[in-house]
């Protein structure tokens, strides 16, 4: 059964509700992230969700974490456990465990760093319309789903929720949160990328492009990585066994679910709920992403939790 949303009733104060996270107060210094299940696609939330899908993106981004603090030593990120704090009543702490990331409280820097390895999605539209992607001139002759000489910083806009988030330029994000930061944003951005990149191609899979989110450490003036990273909500991951240039690929993300609701003519539409063979399929693909990507599976993840 999915999981939608947690009752904490006035354990922890809500602060932040968003697509798939809740966000509590647990004091001056630090928050408690809790995953839902619930699924969204094209900015609209499905009205069922996907069970066990906040375990994924939780579990798969604290490894991710773990991982990427060995490879980048100066990158720092606002995990800091997956321990419940204390403050969580008895009768949640099980559905809550596995979900919950307790994190630094930071200031989140309002744009989207997405990087791009490969040519697909709106970038790939965007090319064959004008030869550019993010106002950046791309090469001639790409094929869809190639991979890229090098890979691209393309920000957006983060916008509230309910709305669309925007392309823009490098030179308009660093308007947006000043050049300093901007040229810090973009230069983990890519390192991080491609770190996660080499590792997952060994483990099977191609990570396509996918979308970080930064805060700031007002203290020590530092860029702090924060949010979900390279799940299958953030990212485009595809079977490397199956990879083709010329044409679109299989996906271990909710391309699935954005395929069926293009097919049925429901693409942004509200109030949608998914048949039982798109849950159990969607389902199957982040399970199967999790373990590929971590090595074991999510039952073995979660027993080995405290």
């Amino acid at each position: 059964m999915a999981f939608t949303r947690p009752d904490l009733g006035d354990a922890l104060p809500l602060i932040a509700s968003g697509k798939v996270r809740e966000l509590y107060n647990v004091d001056s210094k630090s928050l408690l992230f809790v995953a839902s299940d619930r699924i969204s696609a094209y900015d609209v939330i499905m009205e069922n969700g996907i069970p066990d899908k906040g375990l994924v993106l939780t579990l798969i981004t604290a490894h991710w974490f773990q991982y990427l603090q060995k490879q980048i030593p100066d990158l720092k990120t606002h995990f800091l456990s997956l321990e419940l704090p204390p403050a969580v009543p008895e009768n949640q702490r099980t559905q809550l465990k596995g979900r919950s990331m307790l994190v630094r409280k930071l200031k989140v820097f309002p744009v989207e760093a997405i990087v791009r390895g490969y040519i697909t999605g709106s970038a790939w539209s965007s090319y064959q319309k004008a030869g550019e992607v993010n106002g950046k001139k791309m090469p001639e002759g790409l094929e869809e789903s190639q991979e890229l000489p090098e890979p691209i910083y393309t920000p957006s806009t983060k916008a509230e929720l309910g709305q669309h988030d925007e392309n823009i330029s490098t030179e308009q994000a660093a308007t947006i949160v000043g050049e300093k930061y901007a040229k810090r944003i973009e230069e983990l951005s890519l390192k991080i990328y491609k770190a996660a990149r080499d590792y997952a191609k060994q483990k099977g899979i191609v990570i396509a492009d996918t979308k970080f989110e930064f805060g700031l450490d007002e203290q020590t003036d530092e860029v702090v990585l924060v949010d979900e990273v390279l799940t299958p909500d953030s990212s485009r991951f595809w079977s490397k066994s199956t990879y083709k240039v010329g044409q679109g690929q299989d996906s271990f993300d909710k391309q699935f679910l954005r395929d069926w609701l293009t097919k049925n003519g429901l693409k942004g539409k509200e109030g949608v709920s998914m048949p039982q063979d798109v849950v159990e399929a969607t389902r199957a693909k982040y399970l199967e992403a999790f373990k590929i990507l971590t090595g074991k599976s999510l039952q073995d993840t979660l027993q080995e939790l405290k």
